[in-house]
């Protein structure tokens, strides 16, 4: 077992999600049960499944709720894509959150491969 607030993909992923719902709060009121939620859900995902896999007592299992965390990584990346094409974000809060979330990607497959080969 592990202490996910000591893990710095936890840490990034955590502030990607409150970044999320700052921005995502000047949304359309008629995406708050759509886009809004979607959006927010799939973000606060990543840093939920990461603390989720610290409390398992395999290291397989870990990487599964890591695996879990990157498949929400890819989602939250489509929709910040959609977020943006819809003009809910400008070009600048997208690139910044783009390359946050591409950040955590990376930090996610590289400790998966570490907690497999262990």
């Amino acid at each position: 077992m592990q202490n996910f607030k000591e893990l710095k993909v936890w840490d990034k992923a955590h502030l990607i999600t409150l970044s999320i719902y700052k921005a995502s709060s000047k949304f359309p009121k008629e995406e708050v049960y759509g886009l809004t939620s979607q959006l927010r859900r799939a973000s606060a995902s990543i840093p939920a499944n990461i603390a989720e896999g610290c409390g398992k007592n395999t290291q397989s299992d870990l990487a599964k709720y890591l695996n879990i965390s990157l498949g929400s990584a890819n989602e939250t990346e489509y929709f910040l894509i959609l977020s943006k094409d819809l003009d809910y974000l400008s070009e600048e809060q997208f690139s910044t959150l783009s390359n946050d979330i591409n950040e955590v990607k990376a930090m996610l497959i590289s400790l998966i491969g570490k907690v497999r080969s262990k």
